[in-house]
C-alpha cells in the first residue's frame, strides 16, 4: 500500500497530466505554498550573519507551526525564498516563498556533495538555489536596527515590503479575518525577544531605503509596498489614508521615481483613495479576500461590520476612477473558499464562485491577483483545516484565472515583474508563473487624470 507521501507524488503527476496547460512548475509551487516545506539543518541560513538571505517574517508567519514548534528553523531562520530548477520534471526557474512545515513530505536537504535539492518520497525532484545575502542587509541604521527589520525585500529582491503597522485594529474573534495571523505573529515575535517594530517611524523607513538605494547597485528592487493592519480609528492622529500615505509622500519626495509605489489598504472612500494617489502611490490593493457573500461575512467579520461586502466592492470600482482600472489590483486568499465548516464542498463549486468574482472585476478592467492560502495554526481556519485546500483547486484556479483574463483582453498586472514560467519572481502564488511570457515586464503604470 502506498504511503501518504507516495500518494503526493502520484497526485502532482496526475494533475500535471490532467491539466497540461498549467505549467508543471506551478503545480509543484502551489503544493509547496499550501502545504509548506521541511528543511534539513544543512539548508537553513545563518540569520543575518551568513551568506543566505533569511526569512524576514514581515507581516504574517506564513508557517505551519508556531516559532516554538519549528525547532532549528526558529533559531536559524530558513531562507526567504528558494528557487527550483531541473530535476525529473525539467523545471524552469521557479521562485517559491518559504512556508515552514516540519512534517511536510517536501524536504530541502543537501546531497553527499553538499548540493541542495528538493526531495519528495525520498527522491530528488529539483535542484534548489538560495537567495544570496544582499549587500544592503549587511548595513544597519544609526540606531542599530537592521534593514531586514525595517525594509525587507522579497520576490528575489524585486519588492521592498514596508509593513509599517504590524498589528490590526480588527481585533478578537468577532473582528479578525479568520485566516489571518498578523496579531499572533506580532505576539510570538515579541515573546521570542526578536526585534519587531509595531509602528515604523517614517525617518527609519527613509534611512533603510537610502541604504538599499546605495547598495542595490543593480537596481534589482523595483517596487515598494506599504501595508499593515487595518486602521478603524486613528494612529498618531491620522486615519488610514493619511497614516499610510505619509510614508508614500516622504518616499516620493526623497526618492522620486526610484520605485513603483504600491499600497495595501482597506477599500476606502473615493476621497481617501484620491489622497493615496496625491501622495504618490501608483498601485492600489484594496483586497476583497473571498468572493462569496456568505463566506465573506463569516471569514471577514470586521470588514463586514465596518464596511460591508457590497460597499467594499463599490469602493474598489470607484478607486479605478482615480488610479485607472489597470492599477487597481485587489487580492483574494485562494483556498479559503473550501475551508471547513462553511466553505464549498466541491472544487467545482469553489472554482465557479471564484471565477464569478474574477469576471466581475476583470470585465471592468480591474485585474485581481491572489495569495495561496497558508493555513497558519493559530487562526480559526488554520486550526480547522491544517491541510488547506485541495491541490486540485489551486491548479484549476490557475487555469480559470488565465482563461478569464484572456477572455477580457487583459494582460499581467503592473508591479509584479515579468510573467511566464521560468521568468516570474512573484513568490506567494503561481499566477504570474502561469501567464504568458511577455517581451518586457509590464511596468507601464499610467497615472490617470486626477478626479474626485
Amino acid at each position: 500500500m502506498p504511503s501518504r507521501s507516495e500518494n503526493r507524488t502520484q497526485l502532482i503527476e496526475s494533475l500535471m497530466e490532467r491539466f497540461p496547460h498549467v505549467p508543471r512548475e506551478a503545480v509543484i509551487k502551489e503544493d509547496l505554498l499550501r502545504g509548506g516545506i521541511a528543511f534539513d539543518e544543512s539548508a537553513l541560513s545563518d540569520n543575518e550573519g551568513g551568506e543566505v538571505k533569511p526569512k524576514s517574517y514581515f507581516i504574517f508567519s506564513f508557517d505551519h507551526g508556531t516559532l516554538p514548534e519549528l525547532g532549528a528553523a526558529a533559531l536559524r531562520r530558513p531562507p526567504e525564498e528558494i528557487v527550483l530548477t531541473g530535476g525529473p520534471y525539467e523545471l524552469r526557474r521557479t521562485v517559491v516563498s518559504v512556508r515552514v512545515n516540519p512534517s511536510s513530505p517536501y524536504r530541502v536537504a543537501a546531497d553527499d556533495h553538499g548540493v541542495l535539492g528538493l526531495y519528495l518520497d525520498g527522491a530528488r525532484i529539483s535542484d534548489v538555489g538560495l537567495p544570496p545575502m544582499p549587500d544592503y542587509y549587511r548595513h544597519t541604521l544609526e540606531n542599530g536596527k537592521s534593514v531586514m527589520e525595517v525594509a525587507p525585500t522579497i520576490q528575489w529582491g524585486y519588492l521592498i515590503y514596508l509593513t509599517v503597522f504590524r498589528v490590526c485594529q480588527y481585533f478578537g474573534a468577532k473582528e479578525e479575518c479568520q485566516y489571518c495571523d498578523i496579531n499572533h505573529n506580532w505576539r510570538q515575535h515579541k515573546a521570542a525577544g526578536r526585534p519587531y517594530t509595531g509602528v515604523k517611524p517614517v525617518e527609519e523607513v527613509l534611512e533603510a531605503l537610502a541604504i538599499i538605494d546605495k547598495y542595490d547597485t543593480n537596481k534589482s528592487s523595483t517596487a515598494y509596498t506599504l501595508t499593515g493592519g487595518a486602521i478603524t480609528s486613528q494612529i498618531g492622529g491620522k486615519d488610514e489614508a493619511d497614516f499610510y500615505g505619509q510614508y508614500a509622500k516622504a518616499i516620493e519626495e526623497r526618492f522620486p521615481g526610484r520605485w513603483i509605489g504600491k499600497v495595501v489598504a482597506q477599500a476606502l472612500p473615493k476621497a481617501d483613495v484620491q489622497r493615496f494617489h496625491d501622495y504618490g502611490v501608483r498601485i492600489y490593493h484594496p483586497n476583497y479576500e473571498v468572493w462569496d457573500p456568505y463566506l465573506f461575512e463569516r471569514y471577514c467579520p470586521g470588514k463586514e461590520r465596518y464596511v460591508g461586502r457590497d460597499e467594499w466592492h463599490r469602493r474598489i470600482l470607484d478607486s479605478a476612477e482615480v488610479f485607472g482600472p489597470r492599477n487597481v489590483i485587489p487580492n483574494f486568499v485562494a483556498g479559503v473558499e473550501m475551508a471547513e465548516p462553511f466553505g464549498f464542498k466541491t472544487v467545482d463549486e469553489a472554482i465557479d464562485s471564484t471565477v464569478e468574482g474574477l469576471q466581475y472585476f476583470m470585465s471592468r478592467g480591474i485585474t485581481p491577483r491572489f495569495t495561496t492560502w497558508c493555513p497558519e495554526p493559530t487562526t480559526p481556519l488554520g486550526k480547522a483545516n491544517p491541510q488547506g485546500a485541495p491541490l486540485e483547486y489551486h491548479v484549476r484556479l490557475l487555469e480559470a484565472y488565465r482563461a478569464t483574463m484572456e477572455a477580457n483582453g487583459l494582460t499581467s498586472p503592473p508591479g509584479y515583474g515579468p510573467a511566464g514560467p521560468g521568468n516570474a519572481v512573484f513568490s506567494v502564488s503561481s499566477f504570474m508563473d502561469s501567464l504568458p511570457a511577455e517581451e518586457a515586464a509590464p511596468e507601464d503604470v499610467v497615472a490617470p487624470a486626477r478626479g474626485r
